[in-house]
């Protein structure tokens, strides 16, 4: 005799969960993809750390030479991660609080955004 188990199907989204917009999610993902990268999670978070870093500050933190570091900072600043201020022949890079906070916002548990917010 065979017994068949009832299998319950698995909830995909919790009941009122947010959903995220196709132009948004279309945003998040460029931004995600400039950080698919290690030397690029490296320099946003030499960024993060300081207000701003010349490129010649992150060649001197990096094995990689400045070309390719300009590189990286250019995919870094086309995703909107980061900024650049030209002063004189010097550029200055800082990382864009709001694109880093939008990417965290999308891994953040619901529960934890709602406790965050009381």
């Amino acid at each position: 005799m065979n017994k068949t188990l009832p299998v319950l199907q698995p909830i995909c989204c919790a009941p009122g969960s947010p959903t995220i917009d196709a132009l948004s999610a279309h945003a998040l993902a460029s931004t995600f993809k400039a950080l698919a990268d290690p030397t690029r999670v490296a320099i946003v978070n030499q960024l993060a750390c300081c207000e701003e870093c010349c490129v010649c500050d992150l060649t001197a933190t990096s094995d990689l030479a400045q070309p390719t570091i300009s590189h990286h900072l250019k995919v870094l600043r086309e995703a909107g991660l980061i900024t650049r201020d030209r002063r004189g022949t010097w550029i200055y890079y800082r990382v864009q609080p709001e694109a880093l906070r939008l990417a965290s916002t999308v891994l953040t548990p619901v529960t934890e955004t709602a406790a965050a917010a009381t």
